[in-house]
């Protein structure tokens, strides 16, 4: 049971599995990475940043995000979600935005949206 300072609930990471990619798969969204997330994933991939930046990433003002793909109207994936596995392909070097969930600041006052997202969620 993961716990973090702050948060009124803990997070279950053997019930994560359950629900088969909710927090990788929904409504269209960013998925920030920074530079040194981008030359660990490239690294991790075994391509160059450069390939990396254009075949996956959008630029987004001065920040990347990884790209989507559309699974249908109003539902999309993370480029690196392994639609048949229903598991990241990237989890050893995702961004610091997907190591972090479900404790981000915005859930602080929206528990019940994380709670519906999320099924590892216990009060």
């Amino acid at each position: 049971m993961i716990e973090q300072e702050g948060f009124s609930y803990k997070f279950d990471e053997f019930r994560c599995a359950s629900c088969e990619g909710n927090c990788c798969i929904g409504e269209s969204g960013y998925i920030w990475i920074n530079k040194d997330e981008i030359l660990a994933l490239a690294d991790f991939l075994k391509i160059s940043q450069e390939e990396l930046m254009s075949k996956y990433l959008r630029k987004v003002g001065y920040k990347y995000s990884i790209k989507e793909i559309r699974l249908s109207e109003d539902n999309y994936a993370c480029m690196f979600f392994d639609i048949i596995k229903k598991q990241c392909s990237i989890y050893d070097v995702r961004p610091t935005q997907c190591r972090t969930f479900p404790f981000w600041d915005y859930f602080k006052e929206n528990l019940e949206e994380v709670k519906k997202e999320c099924p590892a969620i216990v009060d």
